[in-house]
């Protein structure tokens, strides 16, 4: 960029594709167009059109987006980014890849920036990359800019970054988060002088974010609650405190957190906004509902809150139950685990391409979804409301938990499961 380039007035950054989604979700909602500006189309208030956009992308918004991610079909742009490496009943696409190159494209190009730039600090991980990308050329369909930060690519990653953002940084009026917890987030924080905070959505651990920041707590993902702090976390532990000072609101500094989540005990003058996914529902879908029953994957197992012996017997009893078909991995979920599951249930197991939200909307999906307390409990209901699909979540046994999960993750996950609407509920599933 160059010394005299214009500053974005909003600088967003993202570390997950459901993140990204939040953002655009955001974005739209204050009827933001590309130059940062209202979109007098889209100005709170306005009449929202449905159908599909213009620059989306593939049979987006169609409805006809037949076996969408299951044979390549989610992403926006028609390319499969397939790899080898799936086994027999495992579809869709591994998302490895580099990504894209450092620097920022989109409508505004790579001079002068204004209005909103998403920056994708990325992963490692093949499948988050994967999805990462094909939410990218979403983002850029829709005007924004975007920019790819090799943030983990070996040990000078980290600074190569966070001194390429500083200016950008110190120019912005508003920050968007998607991870409030990500040391990377919080590292960053700590150089902006934005006057508006923005945290989006990034799952069920927005309900813990709100929630510690109400009472003062250190920062810590739920399923590492009750823990001893590591060497890691005591040498970050000012940065973190840093973090929460700043996202905690004052006269100067204004903070807004954008949720689908039930959320009720925000902090004081912290501004809640619902999500709504008023842009999943106008640009896909509705989707074709189909008479058999789905099931959504979680990474339990690989959080270590889950004992994976039990958690395939419980998938694997649900889904004779249920007369379920199909499972939709979790992009964390590792592929041995996967192999095991496919073995033992003969579920097709489909490694989706895009967030949950948009691979249901734009279908096929099953008229009865089957999940375990997780995020989709709370999202799905709203990105599939009025299509007659109905999300069925399932109960954790705490006989289910590892040793080493933390004390907090069964009235964590209750409350997931407890709080979420317009949901069916099941008891959890007996092993006798």
């Amino acid at each position: 960029m160059s010394p005299h380039a214009e500053m974005p007035t909003t600088l967003a950054f993202v570390e997950s594709p459901v993140q990204l989604l939040n953002v655009l979700e955001w974005a739209y909602a204050r009827g933001l167009g590309p130059d940062g500006t209202p979109d007098p189309d889209r100005a709170p208030g306005a009449e929202e059109v449905p159908g599909a956009r213009a620059g989306v992308g593939n049979s987006a918004g169609t409805g006809g987006g037949s076996q969408a991610g299951v044979r390549n079909s989610a992403g926006p742009s028609g390319s499969s980014g397939a790899r080898s490496g799936n086994s027999a009943g495992m579809r869709g696409s591994s998302g490895a890849g580099t990504g894209d190159s450092a620097g920022m494209r989109g409508r505004s190009g790579a001079g002068a920036v204004s209005g909103l730039v998403l920056v994708v600090l990325a992963p490692n991980d093949p499948m988050t990359r994967g999805q990462l990308r094909r939410m990218a050329e979403l983002a850029r369909g829709d005007g924004h800019v975007v920019r790819w930060e090799e943030a983990r690519g070996g040990t000078a990653a980290p600074f190569r970054t966070v001194g390429g953002l500083s200016r950008l940084l110190r120019g912005a009026g508003r920050v968007v988060m998607g991870d409030p917890f990500s040391r990377y987030v919080q590292l960053l924080l700590t150089i902006t002088k934005a006057s508006e905070l923005v945290v989006v959505d990034d799952g069920t651990a927005t309900m813990e974010f709100v929630g510690q920041l109400a009472r003062g707590e250190r920062l810590v993902r739920w399923h590492r609650k009750g823990g001893r702090p590591g060497p890691r976390d005591l040498v970050f532990a000012p940065v973190s405190s840093s973090a929460r000072r700043r996202l905690t609101p004052t006269a100067r500094r204004h903070v807004e957190v954008f949720s689908a989540m039930p959320i009720e005990d925000a902090p004081k003058d912290v501004r809640l906004t619902e999500n709504t996914f008023a842009w999943t529902r106008e640009r896909f879908g509705p989707p074709s509902v189909t008479k058999g029953a789905d099931m959504v994957g979680t990474s339990l197992v690989e959080t270590g809150v889950v004992d994976e012996e039990r958690y395939l017997e419980a998938v694997h009893r649900l889904a004779g139950t249920h007369g379920v078909t199909r499972y939709f991995a979790h992009r964390r979920e590792s592929t041995e685990k996967l192999h095991r599951l496919h073995a033992r249930t003969g579920l097709e197991i489909v490694r989706p391409e895009l967030p949950l939200e948009l691979i249901a909307r734009r279908g096929p999906i099953g008229r009865t979804i089957l999940s375990f307390p997780s995020t989709v409990v709370h999202t799905l209901p709203i990105a599939l409301a009025g299509t007659g699909v109905r999300v069925t979540v399932c109960d954790i046994d705490p006989a289910w938990l590892t040793t080493g999960a933390s004390p907090r993750a069964q009235g964590f996950l209750s409350g997931v499961t407890g709080t979420a609407r317009d949901v069916h509920r099941l008891a959890s599933v007996s092993m006798a």
